[in-house]
């Protein structure tokens, strides 16, 4: 299995937006076999952010817990650190543990 295309959700932001130390973005893959696949990264420094921002907002019970879906969290989200980090999980064949297969979620959404 090797990867064909991989889609960051960040670079579709507006100049200035994307700051690769402290952003979130969903990350799409497109596999050799046709297969497509979605997760969410999150900086380590992301989390943080957004945990204050709970705090001053009272969101997540004022920034005391934080959840999301497929969640990766890496050091950094740029193309050939989130490339990286995809080939890795795809070695270790822990991909599929964490990415969610885009055509199961729609099956899911139709049900």
């Amino acid at each position: 299995m090797r990867i064909e295309q991989v889609w960051l959700e960040a670079e579709d932001w507006e100049p200035g937006q994307w700051i690769p130390a402290d952003c979130n973005s969903d990350v799409g893959v497109t596999l050799s076999d046709g297969t497509t696949w979605i997760a969410t990264f999150f900086t380590y420094t992301n989390i943080e952010t957004l945990r204050k921002a709970n705090a001053e907002s009272g969101d997540c019970l004022g920034g005391a817990y934080f959840w999301a879906t497929d969640i990766v969290l890496i050091d950094e989200i740029t193309r050939d650190r989130v490339t990286e980090v995809i080939n890795h999980l795809i070695a270790e064949g822990e991909f599929e543990l964490i990415f969610a297969r885009e055509d199961e979620e729609d099956e899911d959404e139709e049900a």
